[in-house]
């Protein structure tokens, strides 16, 4: 039982970060160590600033989006 819940968590957190727009963290790790083996890994807190940073800003520090 106590797996099934866990799961079902995973799953929703994956679901919730997809509709706003945020990468999945774990893929990303996921595809460093397959793809690109001897790159450091960003931390957790460094990927996601950088998604942020490339969602919402555009060339030279301009807002590319309205919300």
């Amino acid at each position: 039982m106590l797996t099934i819940l866990k799961k079902v968590l995973e799953q929703r957190n994956q679901f919730i970060s997809l509709l706003v727009g945020v990468p999945s963290y774990e893929t990303y790790v996921k595809h460093m160590k397959e793809a690109n083996p001897n790159q450091q890994i960003k931390s957790r807190k460094e990927f996601f600033c950088e998604a942020q940073e490339e969602r919402y800003n555009g060339k030279d520090g301009k807002v590319s989006r309205c919300c």
